[in-house]
């Protein structure tokens, strides 16, 4: 008889995770008789004033319920049809948003400069703008902002002085400067820094803040921090289908993830189980970390036969090819125990000598 396989963990993605109890009940206190429609409820009323207060300035704020709406949106607003967005080939609206940049800009180009671990390369990000002077060629698109991630694609963080320094550039050059925070309280959390140093003052123009990822059911937003910026968005939002019926829904979640800074302890969380799954694998002999652990996923090449065990043992993840090299992305969530981490670690490492001069993490014992 085949023995029966073991509750499934997964570590495939922070959008597998359930969504955290709080939100849920924001969501049915949100539920509890009629309200108005469209945004007009009490809920949405209170949104800006304290997402302003955290932000530490005025800002114009747009819940909608995807990370890729939300990116799409805000380019769209940022970015005339004849313009170029800069950003990582790594980048979400690159690689994973089907084309709803282009679309929704109506036909923005999107130029890629590269970078060690999905980062981009200032220098060359320099050098690109640099080189291409002032716009007067009516043949070529006009450069119109830089799209950044944060966390990154591979789970690395930008330090403020790197956010002022892309800020500088985009200042220099008259650019936008966009950042995907899918990720963002993750960030926060490893840079212990506050949600202003790491946006309006380092030169960021407009966020793309993702709580899904952090214990939403489906909740994200579009932050302008000069609400001159956001004029006509409303409409941009409500053509991209994107304006609800039952906004209040949304915005309970927004509201809820902030109270008692549930957002940052979910975040620390997060990170923190990928710090103890990263320290567990270094010392399994095979298992090579690929990027810095700096936010909530591990990047790691597994020994021969790990990736079978792990699904017989009923894990979930996922493999990547980087550079002609399978690597396995391992992602922790709100609500990611210590005990199927260790277990995780325990089961790559069955069959897998420590490498040598090493020893077993003591988290992968206990």
């Amino acid at each position: 008889m085949t023995p029966p396989v073991a509750v499934r963990a997964n570590f495939a993605s922070d959008n597998t995770a359930a969504a955290a109890p709080e939100i849920l009940d924001a969501i049915a206190e949100a539920n509890q008789g009629p309200a108005a429609s469209y945004g007009a409820d009490p809920w949405s009323g209170r949104l800006e004033a304290r997402f302003s207060a955290l932000f530490e300035t005025e800002v114009a704020l747009f819940p909608v319920i995807t990370g890729t709406a939300a990116n799409a949106l805000a380019l769209a607003q940022l970015v005339p049809p004849f313009g170029a967005v800069f950003c990582h080939p790594l980048a979400h609206i690159h690689e994973h948003q089907c084309g709803a940049p282009e679309f929704y800009t109506g036909g923005a180009k999107l130029l890629l400069i590269d970078g060690e671990h999905a980062k981009l390369d200032l220098d060359r990000l320099a050098a690109e703008l640099d080189g291409r002077g002032k716009p007067g060629d009516d043949h070529c698109v006009v450069p119109a902002a830089i799209s950044i991630t944060q966390a990154t694609e591979r789970g690395t963080v930008y330090r403020p002085a790197e956010l002022r320094a892309i800020g500088d550039i985009a200042r220099r050059h008259e650019l936008s400067l966009l950042m995907d925070g899918a990720r963002f309280a993750n960030a926060l959390i490893t840079l212990e820094a506050s949600p202003a140093e790491l946006t309006w003052r380092a030169g960021i123009d407009a966020l793309a803040l993702g709580a899904t990822k952090n214990g939403a059911l489906a909740a994200e937003a579009v932050i302008f921090f000069d609400p001159r910026r956001a004029q006509a968005f409303r409409f941009r939002r409500k053509r991209g289908g994107h304006l609800l019926s039952k906004a209040r829904m949304i915005a309970a979640q927004l509201l809820a993830m902030l109270e008692d800074d549930r957002w940052l302890a979910w975040a620390a969380h997060a990170n923190a189980m990928a710090c103890r799954l990263a320290a567990g694998l270094e010392g399994i002999t095979g298992a090579r970390r690929l990027h810095a652990v700096e936010a909530n996923m591990v990047w790691t090449t597994l020994p021969a036969g790990a990736a079978a065990r792990l699904e017989a043992a009923g894990f979930e993840i996922e493999h990547w090819l980087e550079r002609g090299e399978t690597v396995s992305r391992l992602v922790c969530a709100w609500n990611t125990r210590a005990e199927d981490v260790d277990r995780l670690v325990a089961t790559v490492a069955a069959g897998s000598p420590p490498a040598p001069g090493q020893s077993r993490s003591p988290h992968a014992q206990q």
